[in-house]
């Protein structure tokens, strides 16, 4: 893995008062751009050829007619995304002082051993931790940082022989490698019809459902808790909370459920693709038990990691009939959902800082504090 001692090389080298703010076209970049603008620091999008228009195009920092519009001060047009890794993109980033925000789509398309190993430009976040969003590969991810730091998660069956209430089964779609081939299931038998009809339809494989997780399956509303961890300030702050909507999942719950019965069953099995999210709160009297997971997922990441958990992350959870929550998964990085606070801020930041705040702009003020304190290392690896 790329030591700090290399980046913080390479950040010597850098000009301070020219920080550009990079990110893969992709995922939660409009917010990363926005706050930068927000925030007054120059920003570039790395995009792939065909799937760039939103930020060479449609988003485009430009005035016309003397109004000024978009949010995107540059663009990097690659062939594919994981040419970001090449040495020539990267010196002409570290060209720019580019300070980069990794995202999701960043650490799939690139691989997350590459950006540990290869990517040399220095990261707004705790390179180590990338990783534990792989739940199929790593022995370390964020169900096992979970466990060890205490902080709920619902049960694991470890064979579909031992199912004996609903469950969730959880793999990867075949094609889609961003997205998900979930079902349910509540018995030993259920599970081998929905895998099959999945199979068939080649919405998952074989060896997907050879690796799949089994667990129970909490019923109740689905929150997304985006923190962010100040190491200039050693605090937790939250600053919004989405829910998801997912593709054809909420199409088929608002079909009264006798017609869904009489739906081919091709159509019954839905496919939870993310699609969109929106802005939520939560009861102030269930807040505080946020903050304590919050708080113990970050205490852990001081001690196991190389860095405590720099800037944005992202609890997912579940909270049952009895107000318990449950964490189904961890992003490291900034959220999916943060671009619902795009430009309008979040509401809990907005609150704690007393303007809009969003992660994209709380990343970028983290920046910007840490260049005029003079503790850029405090925030990179």
């Amino acid at each position: 893995m790329i030591s700090k001692q290399d980046v913080l090389e390479v950040l010597s080298e850098y000009d301070k008062r020219g920080i550009t703010v990079g990110v893969l076209g992709s995922h939660s970049a409009l917010d990363v751009c926005d706050g930068a603008r927000d925030e007054g620091l120059q920003n570039v999008v790395v995009c792939q050829k065909g799937r760039d228009a939103l930020y060479t195009n449609y988003f485009r920092s430009r005035e016309v007619n003397g109004l000024r519009k978009g949010m995107v001060d540059e663009t990097l047009v690659l062939d594919t995304f994981d040419a970001i890794l090449a040495e020539a993109v990267q010196k002409e980033l570290v060209k720019r002082n580019t300070l980069f925000i990794p995202n999701r789509s960043f650490v799939v398309y690139s691989g997350v051993r590459r950006v540990e190993d290869e990517f040399a430009v220095p990261l707004v976040g705790t390179r180590d931790m990338l990783k534990i969003e792989n739940r199929e590969t790593e022995r370390e991810n964020y169900y096992w940082v979970s466990q060890q730091a205490g902080i709920p998660i619902p049960r694991q069956y470890t064979s579909k022989d031992a199912i004996d209430t609903l469950v969730m089964v959880k793999l990867h779609h075949k094609y889609m490698t961003l997205e998900r081939g979930f079902f349910t299931a509540a018995s030993p038998d259920e599970f081998d019809e929905k895998a099959q009809r999945l199979l068939d339809r080649e919405v998952i494989t074989t060896d997907a459902l050879a690796e799949a997780r089994i667990e129970q399956y909490i019923i109740g509303p689905v929150f997304n808790f985006n923190f962010f961890y100040s190491p200039l300030d050693d605090e937790v702050e939250l600053l919004g909370i989405d829910f998801r909507f997912e593709s054809n999942l909420d199409g088929l719950v608002r079909i009264p459920a006798e017609q869904q019965l009489e739906l081919p069953k091709r159509y019954r099995d839905p496919l939870m693709i993310i699609v969109g999210h929106a802005n939520a709160s939560l009861r102030e009297s269930l807040l505080e038990r946020v903050y304590v997971m919050a708080e113990r997922f970050v205490d852990f990441s001081k001690r196991h990691y190389s860095a405590p958990i720099i800037g944005p992350f992202c609890l997912q959870t579940i909270v049952d009939q009895n107000m318990d929550f449950y964490v189904y998964d961890i992003a490291t990085r900034i959220g999916g959902g943060t671009n619902v606070h795009t430009s309008v801020g979040a509401p809990y930041g907005n609150s704690l800082f007393g303007t809009r705040m969003s992660s994209g702009r709380r990343l970028a003020l983290e920046i910007k504090r840490a260049l005029a304190l003079d503790e850029v290392d405090k925030i990179v690896t």
